[in-house]
């Protein structure tokens, strides 16, 4: 044995296993501090953001205000045991206010999370008011909007909610406050009737402030009945201009006498009648039909006829007549040169019967008329006849008027009838033809 331990080969051996071991206890120690290490994990911090808060209380009883409803919350501790929680959120965070009498209180937020993991929430405390329960029916009002968006012509005639009440459940404070239940229907659009729509409820504070309550049902059903009222009126034909010389209208007339026009009701009982486009005489020489537009108030409609047919009858003057009629006229003026020769000499006269009025007739009640060429309702006759008949005329012995039968609001030109004495021989005229007028309903 001695002269092993003299061998310096003996010494180098036993050296090198000595190595060998050391070397592998420390390797050995450094991976299962390692894997240790890697197995427990170190200490980490995570912010979580809206958790819900639950509230613990009795609820048939009591209502609370005043909890939020999501609060943050922070965790610690090691990642084996902080990751799985986050993942999961198995945990909940609650207000506990079992026990607690009406009024205001300050109660901590308390959770289920495991004490080997630090917990922090943020609020840490909320004030809370505790307050008795209330329950209460109320009706639900039903708001129409954007009525006046309705396809053009329709009307809301009646609606129906159904159920006709809700059961609100609040405190008694809230439930006091309460103001207006309500449902919003849109008309927007709509070309036919709503039914059993069903709309969210609302509820509203004297301020119309909308509440936070609890609504029973929390929706209900609503039936409208929507109408497109119509009536069946004459049409008349109008016109405008004067025909060519040479040429006379005998008739103009429209192919219907009748249109059903669609208006809401109170439009339609303004409407008496509806008329075409007007018509230019001056540039009508032959008989025949044409195509003319209704000229409809606004807010009206005829969706069945967008135009009808006008028949005109013209008439051209022949050559052949206006020589007879000039043949007889130079008769007429022979012998009546011929009578007067024979009897005393008759004096012509001419008189000028000044600011005669005007009388409008067969005007339509509710319509007023103003004058714009003339401005004023006034217009001179000329007289003439003899001395004798001149000389005892008055403006009494004359009237000047015009005729407003059918004529709608608008511009109108109207002829000047002038009647007067029926004595042979003398004749009586207008300064001017005819007035231009305006019509307007009255306020």
């Amino acid at each position: 044995m001695d002269n092993w331990f003299k061998s310096k080969w003996f010494v180098r051996i036993i050296s090198l296993i000595f190595a060998v071991f050391i070397y592998t206890f420390v390797n050995v120690s450094e991976n299962s501090s390692q894997s240790d290490s890697t197995f427990s994990g170190t200490d980490q911090s995570h912010m979580l953001d809206e958790v819900p808060v639950e509230i613990k209380i009795d609820d048939e009883n009591y209502v609370v205000s005043g909890v939020p409803e999501y609060v943050t919350v922070n965790l610690q501790g090691s990642s084996g045991k902080v990751m799985p929680l986050i993942s999961q959120r198995n945990f909940d965070v609650f207000v506990n206010l079992h026990g607690l009498e009406e009024g205001e209180h300050t109660v901590e937020l308390q959770h289920t999370i495991s004490k080997d993991i630090e917990t922090f929430i943020e609020p840490k405390s909320i004030p809370v008011t505790i307050e008795e329960r209330a329950s209460e029916e109320f009706s639900v009002v039903a708001d129409f909007i954007n009525s006046d968006k309705m396809a053009e012509g329709y009307e809301l005639v009646s609606h129906e909610v159904e159920p006709k009440s809700v059961t609100i459940t609040s405190s008694r404070s809230v439930i006091e406050q309460i103001g207006a239940v309500k449902v919003y229907v849109n008309l927007e659009g709509l070309e036919g009737s709503i039914n059993n729509r069903e709309v969210p409820v609302n509820v509203y504070d004297t301020q119309g402030n909308e509440l936070n309550v609890r609504i029973e049902p929390e929706s209900v059903q609503v039936s409208a009945e929507l109408d497109n009222p119509s009536k069946s009126v004459p049409i008349t034909v109008e016109t405008t201009g004067e025909m060519p010389e040479g040429y006379s209208l005998n008739s103009i007339s429209a192919n219907l006498e009748e249109v059903e026009v669609y208006a809401t009701s109170d439009i339609l009982g303004d409407i008496t009648e509806v008329s075409t486009e007007a018509i230019d005489l001056s540039k009508l020489t032959e008989s025949g039909t044409v195509e003319a537009e209704l000229t409809l108030p606004e807010g009206v409609n005829a969706p069945d006829l967008e135009t009808i047919e006008v028949t005109i009858d013209v008439e051209e003057a022949q050559a052949e007549e206006a020589e007879d009629e000039a043949e007889v006229a130079e008769d007429e003026a022979i012998t009546e040169d011929t009578q007067v020769a024979e009897d005393e000499p008759i004096i012509e006269d001419t008189q000028v019967i000044e600011d005669e009025p005007i009388i409008e007739e067969e005007l339509e009640e509710g319509l007023t008329v103003t004058y714009r060429e003339p401005e004023t309702a006034m217009t001179d006759i000329m007289v003439t006849g003899s001395q004798e008949q001149v000389s005892e005329l008055s403006v009494d012995d004359f009237q000047a008027s015009i005729n407003l039968f059918g004529l709608e609001p608008g511009e109108h030109r109207v002829p000047i009838i002038i009647e007067g004495p029926e004595n042979e021989g003398m004749t009586f005229t207008a300064d001017i033809e005819e007035v231009l007028v305006q019509i307007n309903e009255s306020d």
